[in-house]
Protein backbone atom coordinates (compact mmCIF):
# COMPACT_ATOMS: atom_id res chain seq x y z
CA UNK A 1 0.00 0.00 0.00
CA UNK A 2 1.08 3.18 -0.60
CA UNK A 3 2.52 5.51 2.85
CA UNK A 4 3.52 8.69 1.69
CA UNK A 5 3.06 10.64 -1.48
CA UNK A 6 5.43 13.41 -1.99
CA UNK A 7 4.62 15.83 -5.09
CA UNK A 8 7.01 18.40 -5.50
CA UNK A 9 5.97 21.67 -8.62
CA UNK A 10 3.90 19.41 -10.79
CA UNK A 11 1.04 22.55 -12.33
CA UNK A 12 -0.92 23.95 -9.33
CA UNK A 13 1.22 21.56 -6.76
CA UNK A 14 4.41 23.51 -5.31
CA UNK A 15 4.95 20.50 -2.87
CA UNK A 16 2.89 18.43 -0.68
CA UNK A 17 3.12 14.99 1.35
CA UNK A 18 0.56 13.21 1.76
CA UNK A 19 0.70 10.53 4.51
CA UNK A 20 -2.11 7.43 3.21
CA UNK A 21 -3.68 4.83 5.62
CA UNK A 22 -5.07 1.84 4.83
CA UNK A 23 -8.42 1.44 3.89
CA UNK A 24 -10.84 3.17 1.88
CA UNK A 25 -9.48 6.74 1.48
CA UNK A 26 -11.52 9.68 -0.70
CA UNK A 27 -9.58 12.73 -1.39
CA UNK A 28 -12.80 15.28 -2.06
CA UNK A 29 -13.12 19.14 -2.88
CA UNK A 30 -14.52 21.34 -5.58
CA UNK A 31 -14.31 21.12 -9.45
CA UNK A 32 -10.85 22.46 -10.22
CA UNK A 33 -9.13 22.33 -7.14
CA UNK A 34 -6.73 19.96 -8.55
CA UNK A 35 -8.03 16.44 -7.74
CA UNK A 36 -6.69 15.35 -11.14
CA UNK A 37 -3.57 16.88 -10.63
CA UNK A 38 -2.86 14.43 -7.81
CA UNK A 39 -4.27 11.66 -10.46
CA UNK A 40 -2.04 13.10 -13.42
CA UNK A 41 1.25 12.64 -10.41
CA UNK A 42 0.33 8.83 -9.74
CA UNK A 43 0.64 8.36 -13.57
CA UNK A 44 3.90 9.64 -13.60
CA UNK A 45 4.70 7.19 -11.55
CA UNK A 46 3.09 4.02 -13.08
CA UNK A 47 5.77 5.48 -16.37
CA UNK A 48 2.78 7.58 -17.76
CA UNK A 49 4.36 9.51 -20.09
CA UNK A 50 6.33 12.75 -19.18
CA UNK A 51 4.16 15.86 -20.38
CA UNK A 52 6.41 19.14 -19.94
CA UNK A 53 2.73 20.99 -19.55
CA UNK A 54 2.72 19.16 -16.05
CA UNK A 55 6.22 21.08 -14.56
CA UNK A 56 4.83 23.88 -12.85
CA UNK A 57 4.90 27.27 -14.10
CA UNK A 58 8.34 29.02 -14.00
CA UNK A 59 9.95 25.34 -12.35
CA UNK A 60 12.55 23.42 -14.36
CA UNK A 61 11.87 20.38 -13.34
CA UNK A 62 9.31 18.22 -11.20
CA UNK A 63 9.04 15.50 -9.34
CA UNK A 64 6.64 12.20 -8.06
CA UNK A 65 7.79 10.34 -5.01
CA UNK A 66 5.85 7.48 -3.11
CA UNK A 67 6.72 5.03 -0.51
CA UNK A 68 5.24 2.13 -0.21
CA UNK A 69 4.60 -0.75 2.50
CA UNK A 70 4.63 -4.10 0.89
CA UNK A 71 4.42 -7.83 1.42
CA UNK A 72 7.29 -10.24 1.60
CA UNK A 73 7.31 -12.31 -1.40
CA UNK A 74 5.01 -10.22 -3.79
CA UNK A 75 5.09 -9.83 -7.23
CA UNK A 76 7.47 -7.08 -7.82
CA UNK A 77 10.49 -9.13 -6.27
CA UNK A 78 11.43 -10.47 -9.05
CA UNK A 79 11.73 -7.70 -10.91
CA UNK A 80 13.80 -6.10 -8.35
CA UNK A 81 16.25 -8.88 -8.25
CA UNK A 82 16.63 -8.81 -12.14
CA UNK A 83 17.78 -5.42 -12.06
CA UNK A 84 19.85 -5.69 -8.92
CA UNK A 85 17.89 -3.47 -6.95
CA UNK A 86 18.10 -3.90 -3.19
CA UNK A 87 15.29 -4.87 -1.19
CA UNK A 88 14.19 -6.13 1.97
CA UNK A 89 10.66 -7.55 1.51
CA UNK A 90 8.95 -4.38 3.43
CA UNK A 91 9.07 -1.41 2.01
CA UNK A 92 9.77 0.46 -1.64
CA UNK A 93 10.57 3.95 -2.99
CA UNK A 94 9.45 5.10 -6.17
CA UNK A 95 10.63 8.59 -7.70
CA UNK A 96 10.41 10.36 -10.71
CA UNK A 97 11.58 13.39 -12.14
CA UNK A 98 10.65 15.66 -15.29
CA UNK A 99 12.53 18.80 -16.44
CA UNK A 100 11.50 21.20 -18.96
CA UNK A 101 15.10 20.03 -21.08
CA UNK A 102 13.38 16.60 -21.47
CA UNK A 103 15.86 14.70 -19.07
CA UNK A 104 13.64 11.96 -17.15
CA UNK A 105 15.03 10.78 -13.84
CA UNK A 106 13.53 7.41 -12.47
CA UNK A 107 14.81 5.53 -9.43
CA UNK A 108 13.89 2.52 -7.11
CA UNK A 109 15.06 2.52 -3.79
CA UNK A 110 17.54 4.79 -5.21
CA UNK A 111 19.05 3.27 -8.38
CA UNK A 112 18.44 4.51 -11.24
CA UNK A 113 16.11 2.64 -13.59
CA UNK A 114 14.39 2.63 -17.22
CA UNK A 115 11.06 4.09 -17.32
CA UNK A 116 9.77 0.22 -18.52
CA UNK A 117 11.09 -0.84 -15.23
CA UNK A 118 9.54 1.64 -13.03
CA UNK A 119 6.20 1.33 -15.21
CA UNK A 120 6.27 -2.72 -14.92
CA UNK A 121 7.23 -2.61 -10.95
CA UNK A 122 4.77 -0.13 -10.00
CA UNK A 123 2.45 -2.07 -12.14
CA UNK A 124 2.91 -4.65 -9.07
CA UNK A 125 2.03 -2.18 -6.30
CA UNK A 126 -0.72 0.15 -8.07
CA UNK A 127 -3.95 0.11 -10.69
CA UNK A 128 -5.24 3.28 -11.69
CA UNK A 129 -8.80 3.11 -12.62
CA UNK A 130 -9.40 6.20 -14.16
CA UNK A 131 -11.58 7.15 -17.17
CA UNK A 132 -8.75 5.84 -19.62
CA UNK A 133 -9.93 1.98 -18.02
CA UNK A 134 -13.02 1.88 -19.79
CA UNK A 135 -11.31 0.95 -22.66
CA UNK A 136 -10.57 -2.28 -20.69
CA UNK A 137 -14.26 -3.48 -22.48
CA UNK A 138 -13.40 -2.52 -25.47
CA UNK A 139 -10.53 -4.61 -25.91
CA UNK A 140 -11.19 -8.68 -26.09
CA UNK A 141 -7.71 -9.71 -25.67
CA UNK A 142 -7.81 -8.02 -22.16
CA UNK A 143 -11.05 -9.81 -21.55
CA UNK A 144 -9.39 -13.09 -22.10
CA UNK A 145 -6.36 -12.46 -19.32
CA UNK A 146 -9.03 -11.15 -16.98
CA UNK A 147 -11.23 -14.22 -17.14
CA UNK A 148 -7.62 -15.93 -16.36
CA UNK A 149 -7.31 -14.34 -13.24
CA UNK A 150 -10.25 -15.64 -11.79
CA UNK A 151 -9.25 -19.18 -12.19
CA UNK A 152 -7.96 -20.97 -9.20
CA UNK A 153 -4.84 -22.52 -8.79
CA UNK A 154 -5.54 -25.64 -11.16
CA UNK A 155 -6.32 -22.93 -13.76
CA UNK A 156 -3.44 -20.94 -13.18
CA UNK A 157 -1.40 -24.54 -13.13
CA UNK A 158 -3.13 -25.14 -16.43
CA UNK A 159 -1.90 -21.75 -18.04
CA UNK A 160 1.69 -22.22 -17.12
CA UNK A 161 1.35 -26.00 -19.03
CA UNK A 162 -0.46 -24.49 -22.25
CA UNK A 163 2.95 -22.00 -21.98
CA UNK A 164 5.42 -24.77 -22.22
CA UNK A 165 3.59 -26.98 -24.63
CA UNK A 166 3.32 -24.04 -27.06
CA UNK A 167 6.94 -23.23 -26.46
CA UNK A 168 7.84 -26.99 -27.44
CA UNK A 169 5.47 -27.20 -29.78
CA UNK A 170 6.72 -23.52 -31.27
CA UNK A 171 10.03 -24.47 -31.08
CA UNK A 172 9.43 -27.66 -33.03
CA UNK A 173 7.40 -25.87 -35.87
CA UNK A 174 10.30 -23.26 -36.79
CA UNK A 175 12.92 -26.03 -37.06
CA UNK A 176 9.95 -27.97 -38.73
CA UNK A 177 9.31 -25.32 -41.18
CA UNK A 178 12.73 -24.52 -41.86
CA UNK A 179 13.37 -28.36 -42.78
CA UNK A 180 10.41 -28.39 -45.36
CA UNK A 181 11.62 -24.78 -47.02
CA UNK A 182 15.10 -26.42 -47.43
CA UNK A 183 13.75 -30.06 -49.08
CA UNK A 184 11.91 -27.20 -51.68
CA UNK A 185 15.61 -26.17 -52.90
CA UNK A 186 17.42 -29.22 -51.95
CA UNK A 187 18.53 -30.25 -55.11
CA UNK A 188 19.55 -27.29 -57.13
CA UNK A 189 21.54 -26.19 -53.36
CA UNK A 190 23.27 -29.85 -53.44
CA UNK A 191 24.24 -28.73 -57.04
CA UNK A 192 25.96 -25.45 -56.22
CA UNK A 193 27.17 -26.87 -53.09
CA UNK A 194 28.73 -29.79 -55.25
CA UNK A 195 30.60 -27.99 -57.33
CA UNK A 196 31.67 -25.09 -54.77
CA UNK A 197 33.18 -27.65 -52.66
CA UNK A 198 34.70 -29.16 -55.74
CA UNK A 199 36.89 -26.21 -56.36
CA UNK A 200 37.80 -25.64 -52.92
CA UNK A 201 38.92 -29.23 -52.87
CA UNK A 202 40.81 -29.14 -55.25
CA UNK A 203 42.48 -26.15 -54.55
CA UNK A 204 43.13 -26.87 -50.86
CA UNK A 205 44.71 -23.90 -50.05
CA UNK A 206 46.14 -23.95 -46.46
CA UNK A 207 46.70 -20.71 -43.95
CA UNK A 208 49.42 -18.63 -44.50
CA UNK A 209 49.63 -20.31 -48.27
CA UNK A 210 49.05 -16.42 -50.05
CA UNK A 211 52.12 -15.10 -47.69
CA UNK A 212 54.53 -18.15 -48.42
CA UNK A 213 53.69 -18.36 -52.36
CA UNK A 214 54.39 -14.30 -52.82
CA UNK A 215 57.38 -14.11 -50.93
CA UNK A 216 58.79 -17.27 -52.93
CA UNK A 217 57.67 -15.87 -56.25
CA UNK A 218 59.46 -12.67 -55.42
CA UNK A 219 62.55 -14.51 -54.69
CA UNK A 220 62.87 -16.35 -57.65
CA UNK A 221 61.79 -13.75 -59.51
CA UNK A 222 65.06 -11.98 -57.78
CA UNK A 223 67.19 -14.87 -59.11
CA UNK A 224 65.81 -15.11 -62.30
CA UNK A 225 67.14 -10.56 -62.77
CA UNK A 226 70.48 -11.57 -60.83
CA UNK A 227 70.83 -15.46 -63.33
CA UNK A 228 70.00 -12.84 -66.34
CA UNK A 229 72.37 -10.15 -65.22
CA UNK A 230 74.97 -13.04 -64.41
CA UNK A 231 75.31 -14.52 -67.42
CA UNK A 232 75.25 -11.09 -69.54
CA UNK A 233 78.89 -10.27 -67.38
CA UNK A 234 79.97 -13.84 -68.11
CA UNK A 235 79.24 -13.37 -71.56
CA UNK A 236 81.05 -10.58 -71.58
CA UNK A 237 84.55 -11.58 -69.35
CA UNK A 238 85.04 -14.91 -70.53
CA UNK A 239 82.29 -17.98 -70.08
CA UNK A 240 84.57 -20.56 -71.78
CA UNK A 241 83.23 -20.55 -75.03
CA UNK A 242 84.74 -19.98 -78.95
CA UNK A 243 83.87 -15.94 -79.23
CA UNK A 244 86.25 -13.31 -78.13
CA UNK A 245 85.68 -12.54 -74.66
CA UNK A 246 87.44 -9.97 -72.46
CA UNK A 247 89.81 -13.20 -70.92
CA UNK A 248 90.78 -14.28 -73.54
CA UNK A 249 91.64 -10.87 -75.35
CA UNK A 250 93.52 -10.25 -72.40
CA UNK A 251 95.87 -13.33 -72.86
CA UNK A 252 96.23 -12.99 -76.44
CA UNK A 253 97.28 -8.70 -75.53
CA UNK A 254 99.78 -10.29 -73.34
CA UNK A 255 101.44 -12.78 -75.42
CA UNK A 256 101.48 -10.20 -78.14
CA UNK A 257 103.57 -7.48 -75.49
CA UNK A 258 105.86 -10.27 -74.81
CA UNK A 259 106.54 -10.62 -78.11
CA UNK A 260 107.79 -6.89 -78.15
CA UNK A 261 109.61 -6.89 -75.03
CA UNK A 262 113.00 -7.47 -77.28
CA UNK A 263 112.58 -3.99 -78.89
CA UNK A 264 111.80 -2.18 -75.42
CA UNK A 265 111.51 -2.88 -72.08
CA UNK A 266 108.24 -1.24 -71.11
CA UNK A 267 106.34 -3.99 -73.20
CA UNK A 268 107.73 -6.43 -70.58
CA UNK A 269 106.27 -4.26 -67.93
CA UNK A 270 102.67 -4.07 -69.72
CA UNK A 271 103.08 -7.71 -70.63
CA UNK A 272 102.97 -8.24 -66.59
CA UNK A 273 99.97 -5.68 -66.11
CA UNK A 274 97.72 -7.40 -68.43
CA UNK A 275 98.67 -11.26 -67.34
CA UNK A 276 97.70 -9.42 -63.65
CA UNK A 277 94.59 -8.66 -64.93
CA UNK A 278 94.01 -11.83 -66.75
CA UNK A 279 94.45 -13.34 -63.35
CA UNK A 280 92.12 -10.89 -61.62
CA UNK A 281 89.36 -11.38 -64.04
CA UNK A 282 89.60 -15.07 -63.99
CA UNK A 283 88.87 -14.65 -59.60
CA UNK A 284 85.99 -12.52 -60.59
CA UNK A 285 84.61 -15.25 -62.91
CA UNK A 286 85.51 -17.82 -60.16
CA UNK A 287 83.39 -15.51 -57.76
CA UNK A 288 80.55 -15.19 -60.73
CA UNK A 289 79.66 -18.64 -61.14
CA UNK A 290 79.66 -19.49 -57.37
CA UNK A 291 76.68 -16.48 -56.98
CA UNK A 292 75.35 -17.97 -60.04
CA UNK A 293 74.96 -21.38 -57.99
CA UNK A 294 73.44 -19.32 -55.41
CA UNK A 295 70.67 -17.95 -57.48
CA UNK A 296 70.04 -20.76 -59.23
CA UNK A 297 67.13 -19.84 -60.97
CA UNK A 298 64.14 -22.78 -62.57
CA UNK A 299 61.59 -21.41 -64.71
CA UNK A 300 59.46 -24.45 -64.15
CA UNK A 301 59.00 -23.52 -60.96
CA UNK A 302 58.74 -19.72 -61.35
CA UNK A 303 55.55 -20.82 -63.40
CA UNK A 304 54.36 -23.04 -61.08
CA UNK A 305 54.51 -20.89 -58.27
CA UNK A 306 52.79 -18.24 -60.61
CA UNK A 307 49.83 -20.73 -61.52
CA UNK A 308 49.21 -21.51 -57.64
CA UNK A 309 49.46 -17.85 -56.70
CA UNK A 310 47.28 -17.21 -59.11
CA UNK A 311 44.46 -20.23 -58.16
CA UNK A 312 45.01 -18.95 -54.63
CA UNK A 313 44.10 -15.25 -55.03
CA UNK A 314 41.10 -16.82 -57.16
CA UNK A 315 39.84 -18.88 -54.07
CA UNK A 316 40.68 -15.93 -51.66
CA UNK A 317 38.66 -13.35 -53.91
CA UNK A 318 35.47 -15.41 -53.91
CA UNK A 319 35.37 -16.89 -50.69
CA UNK A 320 38.00 -15.10 -48.41
CA UNK A 321 39.53 -12.56 -47.82
CA UNK A 322 41.62 -14.74 -45.63
CA UNK A 323 42.52 -18.42 -45.70
CA UNK A 324 41.23 -18.99 -42.83
CA UNK A 325 37.91 -17.47 -43.86
CA UNK A 326 37.81 -19.98 -46.87
CA UNK A 327 38.38 -23.49 -44.48
CA UNK A 328 35.76 -21.77 -42.22
CA UNK A 329 33.20 -21.11 -45.47
CA UNK A 330 34.24 -24.77 -46.23
CA UNK A 331 33.90 -26.67 -43.20
CA UNK A 332 30.32 -24.88 -43.21
CA UNK A 333 29.30 -26.38 -47.19
CA UNK A 334 30.03 -29.88 -46.16
CA UNK A 335 28.03 -29.29 -42.62
CA UNK A 336 25.48 -28.17 -45.07
CA UNK A 337 25.72 -30.81 -47.43
CA UNK A 338 25.62 -33.14 -44.93
CA UNK A 339 22.93 -31.62 -43.70
CA UNK A 340 20.89 -31.95 -46.90
CA UNK A 341 22.17 -35.45 -47.56
CA UNK A 342 20.33 -36.22 -44.29
CA UNK A 343 17.62 -34.37 -45.11
CA UNK A 344 14.73 -36.88 -45.84
CA UNK A 345 15.45 -38.73 -42.60
CA UNK A 346 15.28 -35.18 -40.74
CA UNK A 347 12.28 -34.46 -42.41
CA UNK A 348 10.60 -37.58 -41.29
CA UNK A 349 12.03 -37.58 -37.54
CA UNK A 350 10.87 -33.70 -37.36
CA UNK A 351 7.09 -34.51 -39.11
CA UNK A 352 6.91 -36.97 -36.85
CA UNK A 353 7.51 -35.10 -33.64
CA UNK A 354 5.21 -31.85 -34.81
CA UNK A 355 2.37 -33.92 -34.87
CA UNK A 356 3.33 -35.27 -31.30
CA UNK A 357 3.70 -31.66 -29.73
CA UNK A 358 0.35 -30.24 -31.97
CA UNK A 359 -1.66 -32.78 -30.24
CA UNK A 360 -0.25 -32.16 -26.96
CA UNK A 361 -0.80 -29.17 -27.42
CA UNK A 362 -4.18 -29.10 -28.66
CA UNK A 363 -5.16 -31.59 -25.60
CA UNK A 364 -3.59 -29.25 -22.95
CA UNK A 365 -5.98 -26.66 -25.30
CA UNK A 366 -9.00 -28.13 -25.11
CA UNK A 367 -8.65 -28.64 -21.26
CA UNK A 368 -7.81 -25.08 -20.78
CA UNK A 369 -11.00 -24.31 -22.79
CA UNK A 370 -12.91 -26.34 -20.44
CA UNK A 371 -11.42 -24.82 -17.39
CA UNK A 372 -12.95 -21.85 -18.92
CA UNK A 373 -15.53 -22.29 -19.18
CA UNK A 374 -16.23 -23.15 -15.80
CA UNK A 375 -14.85 -20.23 -15.07
CA UNK A 376 -17.02 -17.92 -17.15
CA UNK A 377 -19.81 -19.41 -16.23
CA UNK A 378 -19.45 -18.22 -12.64
CA UNK A 379 -17.95 -14.69 -13.65
CA UNK A 380 -21.32 -14.28 -15.58
CA UNK A 381 -23.06 -15.20 -12.62
CA UNK A 382 -20.83 -13.11 -10.32
CA UNK A 383 -21.03 -10.07 -12.65
CA UNK A 384 -24.60 -10.21 -12.95
CA UNK A 385 -25.65 -10.11 -9.02
CA UNK A 386 -22.86 -7.54 -8.83
CA UNK A 387 -24.93 -5.13 -11.40
CA UNK A 388 -27.94 -5.94 -9.79
CA UNK A 389 -26.75 -4.44 -6.25
CA UNK A 390 -26.22 -1.19 -8.89
CA UNK A 391 -29.13 -1.27 -10.21
CA UNK A 392 -28.62 -2.83 -13.08
CA UNK A 393 -30.63 -5.76 -12.32
CA UNK A 394 -32.01 -6.94 -15.75
CA UNK A 395 -28.75 -6.64 -17.07
CA UNK A 396 -27.47 -10.38 -18.40
CA UNK A 397 -23.29 -11.11 -19.54
CA UNK A 398 -22.01 -13.37 -21.29
CA UNK A 399 -18.85 -14.89 -21.98
CA UNK A 400 -18.64 -15.32 -25.62
CA UNK A 401 -15.91 -18.02 -27.35
CA UNK A 402 -15.56 -17.67 -30.59
CA UNK A 403 -15.85 -20.39 -32.81
CA UNK A 404 -13.43 -21.15 -35.68
CA UNK A 405 -15.68 -20.89 -38.91
CA UNK A 406 -12.88 -20.45 -41.22
CA UNK A 407 -12.47 -24.66 -41.75
CA UNK A 408 -8.47 -24.16 -41.06
CA UNK A 409 -6.45 -25.05 -38.01
CA UNK A 410 -6.05 -21.98 -35.61
CA UNK A 411 -2.51 -21.48 -35.14
CA UNK A 412 -1.28 -22.31 -31.77
CA UNK A 413 -0.58 -19.68 -29.00
CA UNK A 414 1.66 -19.27 -26.31
CA UNK A 415 -2.55 -18.26 -24.20
CA UNK A 416 -4.46 -21.54 -25.85
CA UNK A 417 -6.75 -21.55 -28.64
CA UNK A 418 -9.71 -19.25 -27.46
CA UNK A 419 -10.66 -16.44 -28.32
CA UNK A 420 -13.79 -14.71 -26.07
CA UNK A 421 -15.55 -11.51 -25.61
CA UNK A 422 -17.49 -10.28 -22.81
CA UNK A 423 -21.50 -9.71 -24.37
CA UNK A 424 -24.16 -7.69 -22.03
CA UNK A 425 -27.74 -6.81 -22.54
CA UNK A 426 -28.85 -4.34 -20.39
CA UNK A 427 -32.40 -4.25 -20.91
CA UNK A 428 -34.96 -7.17 -21.39
CA UNK A 429 -35.70 -8.04 -24.83
CA UNK A 430 -32.36 -6.19 -26.08
CA UNK A 431 -30.03 -8.80 -28.14
CA UNK A 432 -26.54 -9.34 -26.34
CA UNK A 433 -23.75 -6.91 -27.51
CA UNK A 434 -20.20 -6.64 -26.71
CA UNK A 435 -19.59 -4.14 -23.87
CA UNK A 436 -17.63 -1.66 -25.80
CA UNK A 437 -21.13 -0.51 -27.54
CA UNK A 438 -22.09 0.55 -23.81
CA UNK A 439 -22.51 4.34 -24.57
CA UNK A 440 -23.84 5.20 -21.04
CA UNK A 441 -21.03 6.71 -19.14
CA UNK A 442 -22.96 5.48 -15.35
CA UNK A 443 -23.72 1.98 -17.39
CA UNK A 444 -19.42 2.14 -17.60
CA UNK A 445 -18.94 3.28 -14.04
CA UNK A 446 -20.99 0.23 -12.95
CA UNK A 447 -19.56 -2.05 -15.00
CA UNK A 448 -15.87 -1.27 -14.37
CA UNK A 449 -17.00 -1.12 -10.24
CA UNK A 450 -18.06 -4.33 -10.73
CA UNK A 451 -14.88 -6.12 -12.64
CA UNK A 452 -13.00 -4.64 -9.86
CA UNK A 453 -15.06 -5.67 -7.16
CA UNK A 454 -14.49 -9.55 -8.44
CA UNK A 455 -10.94 -8.68 -8.86
CA UNK A 456 -10.55 -7.49 -6.01
CA UNK A 457 -8.24 -9.96 -3.82
CA UNK A 458 -7.20 -11.74 -6.66
CA UNK A 459 -4.94 -9.49 -8.73
CA UNK A 460 -1.97 -9.42 -6.10
CA UNK A 461 -2.22 -5.56 -6.46
CA UNK A 462 -2.32 -3.61 -2.80
CA UNK A 463 -3.62 -0.52 -4.06
CA UNK A 464 -6.31 0.66 -6.28
CA UNK A 465 -6.87 4.42 -7.21
CA UNK A 466 -10.07 5.11 -9.04
CA UNK A 467 -10.76 8.44 -10.59
CA UNK A 468 -14.08 9.09 -11.80
CA UNK A 469 -15.78 6.20 -10.91
CA UNK A 470 -18.89 8.33 -9.93
CA UNK A 471 -18.95 9.43 -13.20
CA UNK A 472 -22.89 9.66 -14.32
CA UNK A 473 -24.62 7.93 -11.26
CA UNK A 474 -26.23 9.60 -8.14
CA UNK A 475 -28.46 8.99 -5.34
CA UNK A 476 -29.67 5.30 -4.70
CA UNK A 477 -26.56 4.38 -7.49
CA UNK A 478 -23.95 6.36 -5.34
CA UNK A 479 -25.00 4.64 -2.04
CA UNK A 480 -24.60 1.08 -3.78
CA UNK A 481 -21.00 1.98 -5.79
CA UNK A 482 -20.24 3.71 -2.01
CA UNK A 483 -21.03 -0.49 -0.57
CA UNK A 484 -19.08 -1.76 -3.39
CA UNK A 485 -16.08 0.63 -2.30
CA UNK A 486 -16.40 -0.81 1.05
CA UNK A 487 -16.05 -4.44 -0.56
CA UNK A 488 -12.54 -3.86 -2.37
CA UNK A 489 -11.25 -2.12 0.58
CA UNK A 490 -11.49 -5.09 2.83
CA UNK A 491 -8.64 -6.40 0.32
CA UNK A 492 -6.36 -3.57 -0.61
CA UNK A 493 -6.39 0.03 -0.33
CA UNK A 494 -8.39 1.92 -2.06
CA UNK A 495 -7.96 5.37 -2.80
CA UNK A 496 -10.69 7.32 -4.23
CA UNK A 497 -11.31 10.73 -6.19
CA UNK A 498 -15.18 11.64 -5.60
CA UNK A 499 -17.62 14.40 -5.30
CA UNK A 500 -20.60 12.19 -4.13
CA UNK A 501 -21.34 12.55 -0.57
CA UNK A 502 -21.78 8.65 -0.44
CA UNK A 503 -19.02 7.25 -1.31
CA UNK A 504 -16.90 10.66 0.96
CA UNK A 505 -19.14 8.92 4.07
CA UNK A 506 -18.42 5.77 3.09
CA UNK A 507 -14.31 6.16 3.24
CA UNK A 508 -11.78 5.39 6.63
CA UNK A 509 -9.84 8.17 5.78
CA UNK A 510 -10.90 11.81 3.84
CA UNK A 511 -8.52 13.96 2.23
CA UNK A 512 -9.47 17.97 1.01
CA UNK A 513 -8.24 18.75 -1.88
CA UNK A 514 -8.09 22.71 -2.12
CA UNK A 515 -6.34 25.92 -3.27
CA UNK A 516 -5.21 28.77 -1.98
CA UNK A 517 -3.10 31.63 -2.76
CA UNK A 518 0.88 32.00 -1.45
CA UNK A 519 3.21 34.67 -2.62
CA UNK A 520 0.47 35.89 -5.45
CA UNK A 521 0.83 31.96 -6.72
CA UNK A 522 -2.02 30.11 -6.84
CA UNK A 523 -1.23 26.39 -5.07
CA UNK A 524 -3.04 23.34 -4.57
CA UNK A 525 -3.04 21.87 -1.34
CA UNK A 526 -4.21 18.49 0.53
CA UNK A 527 -5.03 18.19 4.10
CA UNK A 528 -6.18 14.81 5.98
CA UNK A 529 -9.39 16.26 7.32
CA UNK A 530 -11.16 15.11 11.53
CA UNK A 531 -14.26 14.17 11.97
CA UNK A 532 -15.63 17.70 12.05
CA UNK A 533 -13.99 18.67 8.64
CA UNK A 534 -15.25 15.81 7.22
CA UNK A 535 -18.94 16.34 8.43
CA UNK A 536 -18.33 19.95 6.87
CA UNK A 537 -16.75 18.62 3.75
CA UNK A 538 -19.69 15.80 2.93
CA UNK A 539 -22.47 18.73 4.24
CA UNK A 540 -20.80 21.18 1.34
CA UNK A 541 -20.71 18.31 -1.26
CA UNK A 542 -24.35 17.47 -0.46
CA UNK A 543 -25.92 20.97 0.01
CA UNK A 544 -24.17 22.12 -4.08
CA UNK A 545 -24.30 25.80 -4.84
CA UNK A 546 -26.56 26.80 -1.96
CA UNK A 547 -24.19 26.66 1.01
CA UNK A 548 -23.46 24.51 3.78
CA UNK A 549 -26.57 24.11 5.58
CA UNK A 550 -27.46 22.87 9.33
CA UNK A 551 -29.36 20.03 7.84
CA UNK A 552 -26.53 18.72 5.51
CA UNK A 553 -24.32 18.77 8.27
CA UNK A 554 -26.76 17.03 10.51
CA UNK A 555 -27.26 14.53 7.68
CA UNK A 556 -23.60 14.50 6.50
CA UNK A 557 -23.44 12.83 9.94
CA UNK A 558 -25.71 10.23 10.22
CA UNK A 559 -24.46 9.44 6.77
CA UNK A 560 -20.83 8.81 8.15
CA UNK A 561 -22.32 6.96 11.39
CA UNK A 562 -24.50 5.05 8.86
CA UNK A 563 -21.14 3.52 6.94
CA UNK A 564 -19.13 3.18 10.48
CA UNK A 565 -22.61 0.94 11.72
CA UNK A 566 -22.43 -0.95 8.18
CA UNK A 567 -18.27 -1.42 8.64
CA UNK A 568 -18.36 -2.62 12.11
CA UNK A 569 -21.11 -5.01 11.67
CA UNK A 570 -19.55 -6.89 8.40
CA UNK A 571 -16.04 -5.77 9.32
CA UNK A 572 -12.83 -5.57 7.37
CA UNK A 573 -11.89 -9.17 5.46
CA UNK A 574 -14.99 -10.76 7.52
CA UNK A 575 -12.91 -9.56 10.77
CA UNK A 576 -14.86 -7.10 13.54
CA UNK A 577 -14.71 -3.67 11.66
CA UNK A 578 -12.63 -0.68 12.72
CA UNK A 579 -14.95 2.01 13.92
CA UNK A 580 -12.32 5.01 14.29
CA UNK A 581 -13.69 6.19 10.70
Amino acid sequence: MIRTLIIHNVALIEHITVSFHEGMVVLSGETGAGKSIIVDAVTLLLGGRADRELIRTGCEKASVEAEFETEPGNACADILGREQIDYDGQSLTFYREISMTGRNICRINGVPVPVSVLKETAACLLNLHGQSEHQFLADEEKHLSYLDLMGDECHQLLLTEIAEAYQRFITNHRAYAKIVKMNETRERREDILKRELEEMHKAAVQPGEEEKLAEESRLLHKASRIHEKISLICALTGDGGDRPDALHNLQTAAKELRNLSGEDPAFDKAAEKCESLYYELEEVMQDLNALNEKYDFDENKLNATENRLESVHRILKKYGPEETDVLLHQKEMEEEYRTLQELDSRLQKTGAEHKKLLAAYRAKAKELTESRKEIAAGFEQKMMAELKDLGMEHTIISVHFEENLTGKPIMPSPAGDDRISFLISPNPGEPLKPMSRIASGGELSRLMLAVKTIESGRSGVPTMIFDEIDTGISGRMAQAVAEKMISISRHQQVICISHLPQIAAAADHQYLVHKSVRNDRTVTEVEEMDSEQRRNEIARMISGAEGITQDAREYAGQMIEASRRKKTKTGKSGQPGNTDI
